[in-house]
């Protein structure tokens, strides 16, 4: 046996490592071996003795060990990381054939914990999360330069969870010519990504194929403005089949049957831009950050959406409980009849509805602590923009906090239409892309949840 090892306390018939579990916690550890160097490739073996894994080690972390192969493993060299590599190409190759953008390296999900790169169009951006990676930063970019052959590699290893491996935030270039912003192709759209001052690594892969799940919702609206479509003859003495409004004069609107929609937390727009191509009447696009604002303004102005989008800088809580407010008073006053109904007060600004209510919030449970917290936060959110759908229109929500388990996040929107009067009905219910690959038994993985619900009244 190794002079230096990991020896597991577990008296379970299996421990969790051996059920594929990646991280090992100093509370699991009976014994370290020896002195490792920190950041060095370790055996784990059970209480019995028996080998089960390879792993990098950190003695300053909670997580001791986290695990990189299942059989003996001496260090991450070059060729290590060359076929690991090789081997997440493969992946995405097969499930995203003909993308040139998508992540590319999942961390624990492709074996290589404490790694991320995302592959914006010809530029790799890495995040290195943990000590074992950081100090093969060196072979890392080699690899990555053998196998996907980027014309840049840019770091973004400033996320605070560095600091409790015991390394500080560290963001620059590693290899090439790594240019502030660089354009991407998703479902057919052109987006613009920040990997400099982006969020993260710039741009977020994991809701591609929930952004282009939203395209149904689009369409099918114009019978509700009293548009309809009559066969007519033209001047040229052809029939043609046009839309027509209730007064009999034809529609020249080319989106006359598109929904109404408002996006919050919008960040790059990535959904408002998604919503105007599959053919949104107008969309608002919301964001509390003036840089995400200008980012999705550039986006949309790039794809010829603009005259169909509204921008707005704004807390998103409370736009929605304004727009809430505005609306109840307007109902009050439309249903108040022979009642007195105090009009010298001004109406509240707002008031709007949409056909379709778009939330992705970023995390509001980062801790197990927080998630009774989350859940108030996901509740109020959820509630408010449950009362600005229209009736019948649809409701697109998601949470990315891996400790709002999938069940409890179902349950609190359930408990926000139970307050907002309204039923729901659940039409799909999605979690990350295929180039977020998921470890069955890793829940950690598992952190996506994201739900379109159509939405009616319990009272007409």
């Amino acid at each position: 046996m190794n002079a230096e090892a990991v020896w597991g306390a577990q008296k379970h018939p299996r421990s969790r490592i051996e059920l594929g579990h990646p991280w090992v916690y100093r509370s699991e550890v009976e014994r370290v071996e020896g002195d490792p160097a920190p950041g060095s490739v370790v055996p784990v073996y059970s209480h019995q003795g028996q080998f089960l894994a390879s792993g990098y080690y950190n003695p300053d972390s909670q997580m001791i060990v986290r695990i990189v192969d299942h059989q003996p493993l001496t260090e991450m060299d070059r060729a290590f990381f060359v076929s690991r590599f090789q081997d997440c190409r493969r992946h995405r190759s097969r499930f995203l054939p003909n993308q040139s953008s998508y992540r590319a390296v999942y961390g624990e999900a492709d074996f290589l914990p404490g790694l991320i790169v995302d592959k914006i169009s010809d530029v790799l951006v890495v995040q290195l999360l943990t000590l074992g990676m950081d100090r093969c930063r060196d072979v890392i970019v080699e690899a990555l330069v053998e196998v996907f052959e980027p014309s840049g590699i840019y770091e973004r290893s400033d996320v605070p969870i560095r600091e409790l491996e015991g390394l500080e935030q560290r963001k620059g270039p590693l290899y090439g010519q790594c240019p502030e912003r660089v354009v991407i192709e998703e479902n057919g759209l052109q987006l613009e990504v920040d990997i400099r001052e982006g969020q993260k690594t710039g741009y977020f892969f994991d809701q591609r194929e929930n952004r282009a799940a939203i395209e149904p919702l689009m369409k099918g609206w114009g019978g509700r403005s009293g548009i309809r479509l009559e066969e007519r003859t033209g001047e040229d003495g052809i029939a043609k089949t046009v839309p027509v409004n209730a007064n009999g004069k034809p529609v020249s609107y080319p989106f006359w049957d598109g929904a109404t929609v408002l996006e919050c937390f919008s960040h790059t727009g990535s959904f408002t831009l998604h919503a105007c191509q599959y053919g949104a009447k107008r969309v608002t696009c919301l964001d509390i950050s003036e840089h995400a604002v200008e980012s999705a303004r550039a986006n949309v102005e790039r794809n010829g959406f603009l005259d169909r989008v509204e921008f707005v800088v704004a807390d998103a809580f409370q736009y929605l409980r304004d727009q809430v407010k505005g609306s109840e008073q307007r109902k009050e006053r439309a249903d108040a009849g022979q009642k007195k109904v105090d009009t010298s007060k001004p109406l509240e600004e707002g008031g709007r509805t949409w056909d379709v209510v778009i939330l992705d919030p970023p995390a509001f449970a980062k801790t197990r602590s927080a998630v009774e917290g989350a859940c108030r936060g996901y509740k109020d959110i959820n509630l408010h923009g449950l009362k600005l759908v229209n009736e019948g229109g649809y409701l697109v929500t998601a949470s990315c906090s891996y400790h709002m388990k999938p069940e409890l996040f179902l349950e609190t929107v359930h408990a926000a239409a139970a307050d907002a009067g309204k039923i729901l009905r659940l039409i799909e219910f999605r979690g990350a892309g295929k180039d977020h690959p998921r470890i069955l038994g890793v829940d950690e993985g598992h952190y996506l949840k994201f739900a379109i619900f159509e939405v009616r009244s319990r009272q007409a």
